[in-house]
């Protein structure tokens, strides 16, 4: 795709791809640990289309959702309504927080870190925006341990990201935590069912360092 097919491809049609593909039946579980593991004033990175504010249990006061898409937002807005919770949402880049230091209790990232410019620099981002004993608690799919499945991660990737917002299927989520300054608490890895190159899971918690 060139030029102006692209700029609607990625403002119309990939929005909407995007949203009903994590609406996999698959994911709810994640999303229902996350949410009730949230507690305090929560930052949704990547809110997306809202999928997770259903799930944040009753330890949740309030909820910032930050994502860099417009048509997502609208429809996390549509999905917000109502809700137990107060929700805000913001149109920005993880790299770069419209939020104060150490202002939010929870970060949540969800299947975001995959697809942000720079995750090194957005989760520094995370850390510096979480008060002291806050948590990051984070899903997402990256780089696999098998030697043949990170063969095939390596050579999709660069046609994958093309398609899907940027999406990359080789990065390694626990060494990016580490490196923006968290110790992580707990992690479980694991594949889902699909293509291995695509479902490779992390699921942890990680604590400012």
């Amino acid at each position: 795709m060139k030029g102006s097919a692209m700029g609607v491809y990625e403002r119309f049609v990939l929005p909407r791809l995007l949203a009903l593909a994590m609406r996999n039946r698959e994911l709810v579980p994640f999303r229902q640990r996350v949410g009730l593991a949230a507690s305090g004033r929560v930052l949704e990175l990547g809110v997306g289309s809202g999928l997770n504010l259903g799930f944040y249990g009753p330890d949740v006061t309030s909820v910032v959702g930050i994502d860099p898409s417009p048509a997502l937002l609208r429809m996390a807005e549509a999905r917000s309504r109502g809700g137990r919770v107060p929700v805000e949402l913001v149109e920005a880049a993880g790299e770069r927080l419209p939020l104060g230091d150490r202002s939010v209790d929870t970060v949540v990232t969800t299947w975001t870190m995959c697809s942000v410019g720079d995750p090194a620099a957005a989760l520094r981002e995370a850390r510096r925006v979480l008060r002291p004993g806050g948590a990051l608690l984070f899903v997402e799919h990256g780089l696999a341990p098998d030697p043949g499945v990170r063969w095939w991660q390596d050579r999709l990737t660069p046609a994958w990201k093309r398609v899907t917002g940027g999406c990359h299927l080789n990065r390694n989520m626990d060494d990016l935590v580490l490196a923006a300054g968290f110790r992580v608490d707990d992690l479980k890895t694991g594949y889902l069912p699909g293509p291995k190159p695509l479902t490779f899971i992390y699921e942890g918690r990680a604590r400012p360092g």
